[in-house]
């Protein structure tokens, strides 16, 4: 759950793509990532989602930092890097700079397109405590249709036709997380009203779930909220963790 609740914001996003079709314009979204467990609901972090338009790319980067405080029990350090063409969303290079606590890793994943066919190579740089535990491992993952990466989904689950569909309606695709092949299941819930720091939206509310391709989970659920405008700002994400709960709040652009 870890893996997956801070790539997604402290961590914590084709078919009939609306926003695609018009395309997404340069933004920068503020999260504030707050912990809470019992009667603690303490921020532990920030979180800064970018997209800059090139005319035919999307280049995507999401930056979490914790806390001072925060730092002292488990410091984090996120940079994710990507890369997506406009046409379609599909990833094109992904990268993942994690400082976790006394480990470092690096991750890049480029993509490589043949029909329906979609390759991912993957090389992968891991230091613990000082010692290098991984250096240059490198995996091919192969998949068949829509594919995505921990930063694409951000985008891609905005361009869903939520307004379409009906509550238990649900679309999976593969993701490739940096050293394997997954299945994301994407659960809709229907229409929700949902406070900000700032104010309340109307969202739509769903559901992330994560599998490997026996449809066994490899983490826990995480649940979203997503502005029903023409925006489609990601609100809020909530996530468990092995003590308490993190909800990445939407604090403006």
């Amino acid at each position: 759950m870890k893996k997956h609740l801070i790539i997604s914001l402290f961590l914590i996003l084709t078919c009939s793509l609306r926003a695609a079709a018009t395309g997404f314009s340069n933004e920068s979204l503020q999260y504030k990532v707050m912990f809470k467990w019992g009667l603690v609901n303490k921020q532990a972090g920030t979180a800064t989602l970018t997209l800059r338009n090139d005319g035919t790319r999307y280049q995507t980067s999401l930056v979490a930092r914790s806390q001072p405080w925060a730092d002292k029990i488990y410091s984090v350090r996120d940079t994710l890097l990507g890369t997506m063409q406009r046409d379609g969303l599909k990833p094109l290079r992904y990268e993942k700079r994690a400082h976790e606590s006394s480990e470092f890793k690096h991750d890049v994943v480029n993509f490589s397109y043949l029909g329906s066919r979609v390759k991912g190579s993957c090389n992968r740089y891991v230091e613990k405590k000082g010692k290098v535990t991984v250096n240059n491992h490198k995996t091919e993952l192969e998949a068949y249709g829509t594919t995505l990466d921990m930063l694409s989904s951000f985008y891609y689950m905005r361009t869903l036709p939520y307004e379409k569909w009906k509550p238990g309606h649900t679309v999976t695709v593969n993701i490739f997380s940096g050293k394997r092949k997954e299945l994301l299941t994407i659960k809709y819930h229907g229409i929700e009203t949902v406070k900000s720091s700032k104010r309340q939206y109307k969202c739509y509310h769903i559901t992330f779930i994560f599998t490997g391709e026996n449809r066994t989970k490899t983490s826990d659920d995480m649940d979203a909220w997503i502005s029903a405008d023409t925006r489609r700002i990601p609100i809020r994400l909530e996530g468990s963790l092995p003590v308490g709960k993190v909800h990445c709040i939407y604090d403006g652009d």
